[in-house]
């Protein structure tokens, strides 16, 4: 710019002579004449070393914790590396989040990716807040393991709350935190994702640590998209979102699994709103395509105040079959599952049948 400070931005658009650009940090005081474009011809890249953790970073990688830059050992394509799908190992072993609800019924594996699907005004910051503060690989002592949490379109309070819960909890330290408010720019949306995974790559398989990436808004970034596609006047798809909504999601949450060449892994837990708690709507309908099972909140049982409101039947873990048992939980976790899932099946027929009869019809067997 004119006074000297330099500003990032995305080619959007290329139409005959004329180049869309979209400015990271806004276009307020951008003199027409006396600004210098210079296109550095290559994918945005942000600059990683192990000393990322314990930082807070804007939505493009930027340093928002007044400590100062970080030293930079490499740069790294924030769309990442395609992996070969015959190098991925299958995912085992779990990880332990300290919420009985998710370890014993739908529970995570390292290399796993597992939404949680919520809704508007449900307790998922919470949760999130809560999973970063207490997780744990399953009893290894020379593991490494590191958080990296990402939050898109949040407002200042929430930003400050997730910010002000890792530090009395004393985890920052482990923890790599994005942050990309509500009044940001929508490109800057976009990219925080990429960020935080192109981060968790870097120090699972560079620095063999088990990286759990924590990712909440997602329908935020589903929002942002379905603006940015409507802004270069694409042809929508179903309820305005772009057509390429599915392969974009896969985008980011196929970065998850574990390869053979490195001994870290990159799970993911993406949290997700679902508008009017529409499973069917296409953000977590498409989610479920790609990902390995779903944590579904239940509003009915928020409304009762049972925390964490986790519904146990619409809830599911694939891979939890080969990283559950003898040599990695407890010898009778399987059975115990199918328990308490076969209980709680009794007990909503029974309650979908007294809806109907009555109770006072129930014989007591």
């Amino acid at each position: 710019l004119d006074n000297g400070t330099v500003r990032h931005g995305r080619v959007v658009e290329i139409n005959g002579d004329l180049v869309a650009i979209l400015v990271f940090e806004g276009t307020r005081d951008l003199s027409l004449t006396n600004t210098v474009i210079k296109f550095k011809g290559k994918p945005m890249e942000m600059g990683l070393s192990k000393n990322v953790l314990g930082r807070v970073f804007n939505g493009i990688g930027n340093p928002i914790d007044n400590l100062g830059p970080v030293y930079v050992d490499e740069y790294k394509d924030i769309n990442g590396e395609p992996l070969n799908p015959v190098s991925r190992l299958y995912p085992k072993n779990y990880i332990n989040t300290g919420i009985s609800s998710i370890d014993g019924l739908t529970t995570l594996i390292r290399g796993q990716k597992l939404p949680i699907f919520s809704g508007s005004g449900m307790p998922h910051n919470d949760l999130a807040v809560q999973i970063v503060k207490q997780a744990k690989l399953s009893g290894e002592k020379n593991e490494k393991f590191a958080i990296v949490f990402a939050a898109m379109g949040v407002t200042n309070d929430v930003a400050n709350y997730f910010r002000r819960s890792f530090e009395e909890a004393g985890v920052l330290d482990n923890v790599v935190m994005f942050l990309n408010l509500s009044n940001d720019p929508i490109i800057e949306r976009l990219l925080t994702p990429r960020c935080a995974l192109t981060t968790a790559e870097y120090l699972a398989y560079k620095h063999d640590m088990h990286i759990l990436v924590v990712m909440t808004d997602i329908t935020a970034y589903c929002e942002a998209l379905r603006e940015f596609s409507s802004s270069k006047g694409e042809i929508p798809g179903r309820k305005g979102y772009p057509g390429y909504l599915y392969s974009d999601l896969a985008s980011l949450f196929e970065r998850a699994g574990i390869i053979k060449t490195a001994k870290g892994s990159v799970t993911q837990i993406p949290i997700l709103t679902m508008p009017n708690d529409d499973i069917t709507h296409p953000i977590p309908d498409l989610t479920g395509y790609i990902t390995e099972g779903q944590i579904v909140l239940d509003r009915d049982l928020h409304q009762q105040g049972i925390y964490p409101p986790i519904g146990v039947l619409p809830s599911l873990s694939r891979l939890m079959k080969d990283g559950i048992g003898a040599g990695y939980t407890r010898d009778d976790h399987q059975a115990l599952m199918n328990q308490i899932f076969a209980s709680y099946a009794r007990v909503m027929d029974a309650r979908s049948l007294a809806s109907v009869i009555g109770e006072d019809e129930l014989s007591p067997a």
